[in-house]
């Protein structure tokens, strides 16, 4: 059997980072059953809902939904059930210490597989205000304005204002 290499990305929380502030990121494998690991490799996953917890010197991770596997039988696995996150102690006590602390929360940022083992992507986060939502994204508004500025003008091209479908106006000869 050939090993797989690689990062194959299965699922994304985009919206994390548009609602939380990011503080710190952990990579953890993940305690699966096997008809899990087969709907994964089928690409089947969903992060919405997915939010992280200390719970008995363990991390556990809840609300991810990995589907049920269609060849599954009876040995098949319910879809939404809390699975257990490998970390090391040290990271482990890091984390719960951080939580405890107050105001921080755990969410999974992506799940993939990384050279045949699948891996969550966990952050330690600060949850956004309304106001601050709006000041990131007229941030990333201005950004992509001066990129896309700062861009047109290396490559020589000219704002060239034209009045109508592509005729020049007697003001763009003067």
């Amino acid at each position: 059997m050939v090993k797989e290499l690689g990062k194959k990305v299965i699922a994304q929380n985009k919206s994390a980072r548009h609602d939380y502030f990011i503080e710190e990121v952990y990579e953890c494998g993940l305690v699966l059953t096997g008809t899990e690991v087969k709907s994964l490799r089928a690409g089947r996953a969903s992060l919405t809902d997915g939010y992280a917890m200390a719970k008995d010197g363990e991390i556990w991770v809840s609300g991810i939904h990995i589907p049920e596997y269609n060849q599954g039988s009876w040995t098949n696995h319910p879809p939404r059930r809390d699975r257990k996150l490998l970390l090391h102690k040290r990271e482990i006590a890091q984390i719960s210490g951080v939580i405890k602390q107050g105001g921080l929360t755990l969410i999974p940022l992506s799940l993939y597989f990384k050279d045949g083992k699948a891996k969550v992507e966990i952050a330690v986060a600060k949850g956004k205000k309304a106001h601050d939502k709006r000041n990131t994204l007229m941030e990333q508004q201005m950004t992509r304005e001066v990129n896309r500025e700062l861009s047109r003008r290396t490559s020589g091209k000219s704002s060239g204002k034209t009045s109508g479908k592509g005729k020049k106006s007697d003001a763009d000869y003067d």
